[in-house]
This record gives structure tokens, sequence and C-alpha cells, in this order.
């Protein structure tokens, strides 16, 4: 794994806003997955200006560099294949043992894998950290146990639950258009940055975050974001409320509670409605 330059290093953390550099420890991964959960949003802002454009460029944040670029000037995340990516090469750089992992996003039956995760071993144990999820603990993935929630006082907003059946692991969670949950499935523990950046690639011609923009962040025990034109709020008990961005909404909503540049905000494009999967 290619290791970030000190300099990026020390830019991404105090960004995360740590006051060190967490040792590779378990309890180092939780400062720093949490950090990141508060402070980094899965979105699709730069890829979907980038796809509107027809830009023939590599797309934003393939290499981590360019993700760790954009977030630390634009206040923009990425998908699943740029952000893990980027949240994998920001670990292994720390010392920690991290991998990629290829998963499905189960929206519905039989479909090929969809979604790039990101995992860590301690003394032979699997940790799941994923950057489009956001789940803030690390799910520890144990084949002795039927489910495993993430802790005991994790907010209802964006708990996440484990489960091991028809030899796969399985994450239950809540993207913002579907509260009643989904299953997300991990398929592969170790891909390598290649098979990420090819299935990137193939996002290119039709993904659900080619044509609308989604955003999601934590704040505080909530959960916020955006999904198909509207605002959603999953609050500490879990429950949901949502509202339709105006398009003078939008930017403001960009700038004031995700935490995008302005300048960034202004040049997302309108939402158009998603296709059919070809």
């Amino acid at each position: 794994m290619r290791v970030l330059p000190e300099v990026l290093i020390d830019r991404v953390l105090e960004k995360l806003e740590l006051s060190g550099r967490p040792e590779p420890t378990l309890e180092g991964l939780r400062t720093v997955y949490s950090a990141w959960c508060r402070q980094v949003p899965f979105d699709n802002i730069r890829k979907l200006i980038h796809v509107r454009r027809r830009d023939p460029g590599p797309l934003p944040g393939d290499d981590a560099g360019d993700f760790f670029g954009g977030w630390t000037r634009y206040g923009a995340g990425g998908t699943c294949w740029a952000g893990n990516g980027a949240l994998c090469a920001l670990l292994g750089s720390l010392g920690f043992t991290a991998s990629r992992a290829v998963a499905t996003m189960l929206v519905a039956p039989n479909l090929p894998p969809n979604h790039g995760s990101t995992m860590v071993r301690f003394d032979g144990r699997r940790y799941l950290v994923d950057a489009s999820i956001l789940h803030a603990e690390p799910l520890l993935l144990d084949e002795s146990l039927d489910e495993r929630a993430p802790a005991a006082a994790a907010p209802p907003a964006w708990s996440a639950v484990c489960s091991f059946r028809d030899g796969h692991w399985y994450v239950r969670w809540r993207p913002l258009h579907k509260p009643q949950g989904i299953d997300c499935r991990i398929d592969r523990f170790d891909a390598d940055a290649n098979a990420f950046r090819q299935q990137h690639e193939q996002s290119r011609g039709w993904s659900p975050f080619n044509y609308e923009l989604h955003a999601r962040i934590n704040r505080g025990t909530s959960v916020i974001g955006t999904a198909f034109g509207q605002r959603v709020e999953f609050d500490a008990r879990g429950q949901v409320a949502q509202h339709r961005l105006q398009a003078n909404d939008r930017v403001r909503f960009l700038v004031d509670e995700i935490g995008i540049h302005e300048e960034l905000a202004a040049m997302v494009p309108p939402d158009l409605p998603t296709p059919s999967p070809p």
C-alpha cells in the first residue's frame, strides 16, 4: 500500500480535529473513524460535477491524494470507491493493517458487487470501518457471534448490525432514502487499489450517484444529509424527518450543514431523474 506523504497526513489529521497521531490500536482506530464520520461526508458532489461535464479524466477522489486535496480545500468527500480508498490509505499510512473490501448493497436481488468498504485487522479479528455507511464505531466481524451491534451506546441514528449467514457477512444499515434499512453483503476482504479503480471507472456510465445530489454526515447524535431532493435527518431516537430542498436552499444546506465550500456548492448541477440501470 502506498504511504501518504507526511505533510498530507498531518494536514488530514488537523482537519479531522485530532490533536496528535493516533496509535495503530483498536482505541486509535475508534478515534480516527469517529472523527472521520463527523468530518468527512459521504457525497457525490465532485463526481456529479465531473460526469455532468463529460470530463474524460480520472474520476474525482480515485487517488487518495486527490480525495484529500478536495476534502481539505472544499470539504467534499466522495462516493464509496473514492472515500473508502482514501480511508484505507490513511489508516495504512498510520500503521494500521487496513485493506479494501468489495461488497454489494442489496437494493435488489442478484446484483453484482457495487460497493467498496474498508477492513482493519487486530490479532486475527476483522473490523469494518465504512466511509459511506458512517456507523461511527468499528464493527467487529466475529463468526462466533450471530449478531454484533456497533456499541451499546450507539445512537439509533447511525447504528448498524452485522450478521454472518450463507458464508458472508451482512451489515444492516439505514440509507437516507431507505430508512427501513437494507443489507450490505461483504464479498471480498482482499481487494487492491486497482480493483477499486476499475469498479469506480465502471460507475462512470451509470450509477445512482451520477444524476442526483447525495450527501450524508454525522452531526452530534444525528445523521443529516440529502437524497433525491430531500433533506433527511435521523435523530437521536432514530426518527426520520424530511422535507424537499428547493433550488435556493440547496447551496445553503451544503455550505451551512454539510460543510462544503460555497465555491464548490454553487457548481453542483441540478438534479436529473435517475434512469433505470442498463
